[in-house]
């Protein structure tokens, strides 16, 4: 069993700035992809950023330029840099990892959230 406890979110003032967090723990061969997703009230859930394990990333357009992911491959760790915060970033924030287990059996696998609540 795999399993990514989040950290790090919370109140934030437009302009200002956080910092996520997302742990994997478990039998875990390698985790090819990790990523960040957010869910906003009455919408669906979007991707906002991703970055394999070779360091590629992608973000939303939304984020570009005021998000950074990055990731600790030693710790099976990835982490969204929040700067430039704006109300419409308010969301509960999902962390997912691609795990390739020792089982080599792959699958995703999604973190419980963190509110992340930007007022203007």
């Amino acid at each position: 069993q795999v399993q990514l406890v989040e950290s790090g979110g919370g109140l934030a003032q437009a302009g200002g700035s956080l910092r996520l967090s997302c742990a994997a723990s478990g039998r875990i061969l390698s985790i090819n992809v990790m990523g960040w997703y957010r869910q906003a009230p009455g919408k669906q859930r979007e991707l906002v950023a991703t970055i394999t394990i070779g360091g590629s990333t992608n973000y939303a357009d939304s984020v570009k330029g005021r998000f950074t992911i990055s990731r600790d491959n030693a710790k099976n760790t990835v982490y969204l840099q929040l700067n430039s915060l704006k109300p419409e970033d308010t969301a509960v924030y999902y962390c997912n990892a691609e795990v390739v287990d020792i089982r080599l059996t792959r699958r995703h696998y999604w973190g419980q959230g963190t509110q992340v609540t930007v007022s203007s």
